[in-house]
């Protein structure tokens, strides 16, 4: 069976600075992506088309990175039932807080998982870690990637004990 890859959906290609941190961390898990910008707004019959098609093209996950009135999240998850994960961008507004909360206060029965503002990275990692659920290779990938990041910490740690502050 072929890796399930994962949709990359931006509101407006303003946000490509944003979730770049999102591919790079797909890219480097070996999972494949297939990035689009399309709009609530803008372009809502090809969210709606999108998300209806996206299970029969082959993605596992979706995640959504929009700001300010950040609906698209909600408007894929509304018509889909493929996990959903919403990056809410920082905009000149608010500093992201409108984002987050369009992202995050999503009605019963259309749930969006929702990372931090301009949290790319982790909503990357999410989407693997659901893949990861039917895929012990990506699984095994994940253990690798936390096992270096304890590393990391454990070293880090051990280096603030020989400072003199």
């Amino acid at each position: 069976m072929p890796a399930k890859k994962v949709a990359l959906i931006l509101g407006s290609d303003s946000d490509l600075d944003a979730v770049a941190p999102a591919k790079k961390r797909l890219d480097s898990l070996g999972i494949p992506v297939e990035a689009h910008i399309i709009s609530a707004h803008r372009t809502p019959e090809a969210a709606a088309e999108f998300a209806k098609n996206a299970r029969a093209r082959g993605f596992g996950a979706i995640i959504a990175a929009a700001g300010k009135a950040a609906h698209l999240a909600g408007a894929l998850a509304a018509n889909t039932t493929l996990p959903v994960i919403g990056i809410p961008v920082k905009s000149s507004t608010l500093d992201g807080l409108d984002a987050l909360l369009s992202t995050v206060q999503m009605p019963t029965g259309v749930p969006v998982a929702t990372v931090a503002i301009d949290g790319a990275a982790n909503a990357a990692l999410l989407a693997a870690q659901i893949l990861a659920v039917t895929d012990e290779g990506l699984a095994a990938k994940l253990e690798t990637l936390k096992a270096g990041m304890k590393r990391a910490a454990l070293e880090k740690d051990a280096a603030l004990q020989t400072k003199d502050w």
